[in-house]
């Protein structure tokens, strides 16, 4: 047993009730300042380092684990994992943890409030009336398109698909339909009252798109010009899934052509720039990654990627692995 504590980072600011627990296990170097740091910061401040307690913008790749030797995991305050290399995080035996479930449902209610926002019109018409604008009413002004009874389609069927599924069949009337690498089983599908239906038919179809997919190579620019153009010219898409999902400037020239009628973005490519061309034009409703900022959830997000940490470092194991799990997981007592 080792006589002093694993050392670890966490590489963003976080509740300091967190640190507080981490520090009962682990001598913690944090960032409370939330420093933004370059790789070569991050490899130097990884030195000697066990684990690491990592969010969305800290990039774990080959060049890191290599500069990184002592480094044994990886633990994301995030659902998503796209920061990591787990191809070349398994290869070296890093453990990768992400923090699934608890964000599902406050996630799956900002997409549907994203998606009503942009149907309604909501930010293009408090733009116009905090810029003195409004002088009398009009049969038309920022008149939008329903969201009961029209079509939803969600394109990724996870747990917040499902969630935004539920929301529009069951609280707004919508029909549901979806497409998946894999088709759900009827329970489930019963239970979202939604059907099946391939990408191209749903792009057709659907009066509201919104997407919910992982971030990988293969699902980089799911939408783009061509997928764009299948749309209806009245129909809305929203992007709660990850930048790099959506082309965001073959987006914004269709926005502004009104090839389709609006879009909702909570996530963007090369975040947290935002492509210009999106800042531009009005019929975009633009909101800084926060599908899962509500206080609950983020404390949620940070007990799960501390809980992750501290079952590795008392030979547990971690709770939720993203990356296989070496038979002898290299932790330390405590």
């Amino acid at each position: 047993m080792s006589s002093s504590k694993p050392k670890i980072l966490v590489a963003r600011a976080v509740f300091p009730e967190t640190l507080a627990r981490l520090a009962q296990h682990f001598e913690v170097e944090s960032n409370q300042g939330d420093e933004t740091w370059s790789k070569d910061q991050l490899i130097a401040k990884l030195q000697g380092k066990q684990g690491a307690f990592t969010t969305g913008s800290e990039r774990i790749d080959a060049a890191v684990l290599d500069a990184c030797p002592e480094l044994k995991i990886c633990a994301n305050m995030a659902v998503g994992y796209n920061n990591f290399d787990v191809d070349a995080m398994a290869a070296r035996g890093v453990l990768g943890t992400n923090a699934p479930d608890v964000l599902t449902e406050t996630t799956a209610d900002f997409g549907f409030a994203l998606l009503m926002a942009t149907a309604r019109r909501i930010t293009e018409s408090e733009h116009f009336l905090r810029a003195g604008k409004w002088e009398k009413w009009s049969y038309d002004m920022f008149a939008g398109s329903d969201i009961h009874d029209a079509t939803l389609g969600i394109i990724g069927m996870g747990r917040i698909g499902q969630g935004i599924a539920r929301r529009g069949a069951h609280g707004f009337g919508m029909k549901v339909i979806y497409h998946n690498r894999s088709r759900l089983d009827a329970a489930l599908e019963a239970e979202c009252k939604a059907s099946y239906v391939g990408k191209e038919e749903l792009l057709k179809t659907a009066d509201h798109v919104v997407l919910v997919v992982p971030y990988s190579a293969a699902s980089h620019h799911t939408i783009g010009a061509a997928e764009i153009a299948l749309m209806k010219p009245t129909a809305t898409l929203v992007n709660i899934a990850r930048g790099g999902i959506v082309d965001d400037a073959a987006l914004a020239v269709a926005l502004r052509e009104k090839r389709i009628a609006a879009a909702g973005l909570d996530v963007f490519e090369g975040e947290p720039k935002v492509h210009p061309d999106l800042l531009t034009v009005p019929n975009v409703v633009l909101t800084p990654h926060i599908a899962s900022a509500t206080v609950p959830t983020r404390r949620a997000m940070a007990d799960l990627a501390a809980d992750n940490l501290i079952a590795w470092g008392s030979g547990k194991g971690p709770l939720t692995p993203v990356t296989p799990v070496p038979a002898a997981t290299k932790s330390q007592e405590i």
